[in-house]
């Protein structure tokens, strides 16, 4: 049986029991910001595993940036959904940054998937930085995404990505039944 695939990064820095990993952004919040080169950040890691992950019923976590790829999985997946009804690649950078900002549960949450491996934040300070995280996590995610699936301006969504929009990683989903 194929393992599925692990981050290869780390980070003394934690929010809960998940890695604070530096990011190529230019979007604000508690990661340190990477300036762009070749060097790959958990984005990378996520956009480029995701299509083998995605497949996998579970997931053994084997460190703190795994909490991180784990959450960035389901992610995508959520914008995919989206971004295989957009038209224009216009139309899905609107679409991103609407999902990026929506409301979302964090670890500790009711609605959140995963409490059961994820730490709940220790106080209102910490869960506010996480929730900072997730969203410069969900902004850059779905900004580097879009590029991926719309290899032009004028072009359609790539159906090599939009296929896995309707697979379930870990059986989890980031949103609830009905909800899209």
């Amino acid at each position: 049986k194929m393992p599925a695939y692990h981050s290869r990064l780390t980070s003394n820095e934690c929010l809960a029991n998940m890695a604070v990993l530096p990011l190529k952004t230019q979007v604000r919040g508690p990661a340190p910001c990477l300036p762009p080169s070749e060097e790959e950040d958990i984005i990378d890691e996520a956009l480029y595993y995701f299509k083998a992950n995605v497949f996998f019923r579970t997931y053994e976590i084997k460190s703190s940036a795994d909490r991180v790829l784990i959450y960035l999985t389901l992610y995508i997946t959520e914008c995919l959904k989206k971004l295989q009804k957009c038209s224009t690649k216009n139309q899905a950078q609107n679409e991103m940054y609407s999902l990026a900002i929506a409301r979302f549960d964090i670890p500790g949450d009711a609605g959140y998937p995963l409490n059961g491996v994820y730490q709940k934040p220790a106080s209102n300070e910490e869960a506010d930085a996480m929730r900072q995280y997730f969203l410069q996590l969900r902004h850059e995610t779905g900004q580097r995404l879009v590029e991926k699936v719309f290899t032009s301006p004028d072009s359609k969504p790539s159906k090599w990505w939009t296929c896995f929009a309707k697979k379930r990683f870990m059986e989890k989903s980031l949103t609830g039944p009905g909800m899209v």
